[in-house]
């Protein structure tokens, strides 16, 4: 592989130009690029792929988890879901549940696949997938199509978020894909939030044309999401080919349209130069899968992720209905619109602390264990404080939770792209992310089956309804900060030892300390720190 990389005609990149000695820059060692040249190149990467992913990312958090608002809409005219179907609640906890089922068996197998095949074009199937199949949710009559188009949803949507954290990987050095996972996980956030706050207006549209609110509701976004995901095509950018090289195009990839390259002219050989692993493409084997699978770095990661996501996806599903058990007389617009500041707070955090994680990003582990205990200080305040009287610092604990949520995923995920990349190549990158964030949402299926409405006597009214819920989801929580210690101690004394080599068919180490080290590895040997903020002199 490096032999024809070597035998490429890549015309080579003035060394006056961009290399520099870096004098006292601390993102810069000997020899290293112009900081300012590649924050331009990576700048217009932001401009391609952020929108791109926000836009697929807020279309499909909203057809995923409206299923959680139309348990409350036109509750009051017996015209939500579960009167609409005859569902009982563990119906419905059955149907939200399923859908994680297929998360987490098919995301390993889609995010394989997209490695072999067109990312830009994988991307746009599971989107115009994702939308036929949330139309379809406007029509369903009975519990069985209920468990079948949340079955078909899990099938279709599963590979998209970490193949997009996998997609990043093919145009950012790891260490710097935090602030940009957290850029389009706003989206979730945002969508919740204005989901929320829209369907006060779908319930207005309640037996319009025979359709009740929730049914305009899934039926318009549907529609929206299989336009967006056929936008992809052109929007979305290929993988990136070295300068001079041209993209062969075979079978279905013939009829389809092609899209702009990402970087063209010098701005493309800028960051051939920084991020060179990427072009080092290689198939990857079933052997070389084997040893993704058995690195033991995975489990930690994997625990992490169970604890935050379980408990992000247990507040998106039962927001409204974790409300309503705190001040049983508000009515369904009500719930709607108090389920947005939930949202807000996430997003909120996730623009606080996702750039300082990129920024020190040797202390991954504190950046994600403090936004925890916050989550856990939160639940602790719904299931304890206030009073019937006045439940609303109930409420305000919620508030607390949606704060510590935001930042945890995006750096769970940046945090095994940063692992794994280095040992593993694209390969490990994309298994790796699709095993942490696949099983991950075992913790999924755990709050939105077994928790909540999913446990008939914890789900009795009163003072005490789902408080055994609230604390499992603080046990869970607890396990995660933990997994982060641990995987903190073994990356420092099991990664760290004398002779510890970090191997790689494909990365920017290639069998041996400095050995093979791209631009963007010089750099992250380093951590940016305070360097080069608008309030900073550099």
């Amino acid at each position: 592989m490096e032999k024809e990389m070597a035998d490429r005609k890549v015309p080579p990149v003035a060394q006056g130009d961009v290399y520099g000695d870096g004098n006292g820059d601390p993102e810069m060692g000997p020899g290293a690029v112009d900081i300012q040249r590649i924050e331009k190149v990576y700048r217009k990467l932001d401009l391609r792929i952020i929108p791109a992913f926000w836009t697929l990312y807020f279309l499909c958090s909203a057809i995923r988890s409206n299923v959680g608002l139309a348990q409350t809409m036109n509750i009051g005219q017996h015209h939500d879901l579960a009167s609409e179907l005859n569902l009982t609640k563990k119906q419905i906890s059955t149907g939200l549940a399923l859908f994680y089922v297929c998360y987490v068996v098919f995301d390993l197998p889609s995010n394989l696949i997209m490695t072999r095949l067109s990312p830009r074009v994988w991307m746009s199937r599971i989107v115009i997938a994702v939308g036929i199949i949330g139309s379809c949710m406007a029509a369903m009559k009975a519990a069985w199509s209920f468990y079948l188009l949340r079955l078909l949803l899990g099938i279709v949507i599963a590979g998209m978020w970490p193949g997009m954290a996998y997609y990043l990987t093919l145009f950012y050095p790891p260490s710097r894909t935090g602030k940009r996972i957290g850029q389009y996980f706003t989206a979730a956030q945002v969508s919740a939030a204005v989901v929320g706050l829209v369907s006060a207006g779908f319930q207005k549209m309640d037996g319009l044309q025979g359709l009740v609110g929730f049914q305009w509701m899934f039926l318009l976004y549907g529609l929206v999401g299989v336009c967006a995901g056929i936008s992809l095509l052109w929007w979305l950018p290929d993988r990136p080919l070295p300068p001079g090289e041209t993209r062969q195009r075979t079978g279905l990839d013939k009829w389809l349209p092609q899209s702009r390259p990402a970087l063209t002219g010098e701005d493309a050989l800028i960051h051939y130069q920084d991020l060179t692993r990427v072009y080092r493409r290689s198939q990857w084997t079933v052997k070389d899968l084997f040893r993704v699978v058995i690195d033991w770095r995975v489990w930690p990661l994997f625990v992490m992720y169970f604890g935050v996501v379980g408990v992000g996806i247990g507040v998106q599903n039962y927001a409204t209905v974790i409300i309503r058990a705190t001040n049983p007389k508000l009515t369904g617009i009500q719930l709607s619109l108090l389920s947005a500041p939930i949202w807000i707070m996430d997003l909120i955090a996730i623009l606080l602390v996702t750039p300082f994680s990129d920024r020190f990003h040797h202390h991954r582990a504190l950046f994600f264990s403090v936004p925890v205990c916050i989550q856990i200080a939160g639940l602790l305040m719904t299931t304890y404080a206030g009073s019937v009287a006045n439940p609303w610092p109930r409420y305000g604990g919620l508030l607390l939770v949606g704060f510590g949520l935001g930042p945890t995923v995006p750096i769970t995920m940046t945090w095994t792209n940063e692992i794994f990349q280095p040992r593993h190549g694209e390969v490990g990158v994309a298994s790796a992310a699709a095993l942490v964030s696949g099983l991950g949402n075992l913790g999924s299926i755990l709050t939105t089956y077994a928790l909540f409405a999913g446990w008939e006597s914890d789900a009795k009214p009163g003072r005490k309804q789902y408080r055994k819920s609230t604390l499992v989801m603080v046990g869970i929580l607890c396990l995660s900060i933990l997994s982060a210690a641990v995987m903190t101690l073994l990356l420092r004394f099991v990664d760290g030892r004398p002779g510890a080599k970090q191997v790689s068919s494909g990365s920017s180490t290639i069998e041996g300390e400095g050995t093979g080290l791209d631009g963007a590895a010089k750099r992250e040997l380093q951590e940016r720190g305070f360097g080069r903020l608008w309030w900073s002199k550099r």
